[in-house]
């Protein structure tokens, strides 16, 4: 398992799209500035912080992240979906990464119109 602290104004994104792993992200908790995230629905939103990181779990693949994230506002209400971007640590960020030995990839599901995981040994 590989596990990591991001730092104050570190991007999320970007720095699990720079991990050079395939592999499960299966924990995430922290604190963000805000967050872009897709919904159900395929709507955009962009949720203003300061937000606390609730759940976040996904896939690293040689094609890039498939990360979905939960938030919780000063309030305590809680937004989620696919992360998007716009994903600026506040304080801390850590996450686990259980790496894949074989090969993720995303190719094209005609049936669902999305790329979808492709899991090779």
């Amino acid at each position: 398992m590989i596990l990591l602290r991001l730092e104050p104004g570190m991007d999320l994104m970007a720095e699990m799209e720079a991990l050079e792993v395939e592999g499960a992200v299966v924990s995430g908790i922290g604190s963000l500035h805000g967050v872009r995230i897709r919904t159900a629905d395929e709507s955009i939103l962009t949720v203003e912080g300061p937000l606390e990181i609730i759940s976040l779990q996904g896939t690293i693949t040689g094609d890039g992240v498939h990360i979905h994230i939960a938030v919780a506002d000063s309030s305590g209400s809680v937004l989620g979906g696919h992360l998007k971007g716009y994903c600026r640590v506040r304080t801390t960020v850590e996450l686990a990464v259980i790496p894949y030995h074989g090969k993720l990839r995303r190719v094209m599901d005609d049936r669902t119109g999305y790329r979808e995981l492709l899991v090779l040994d």
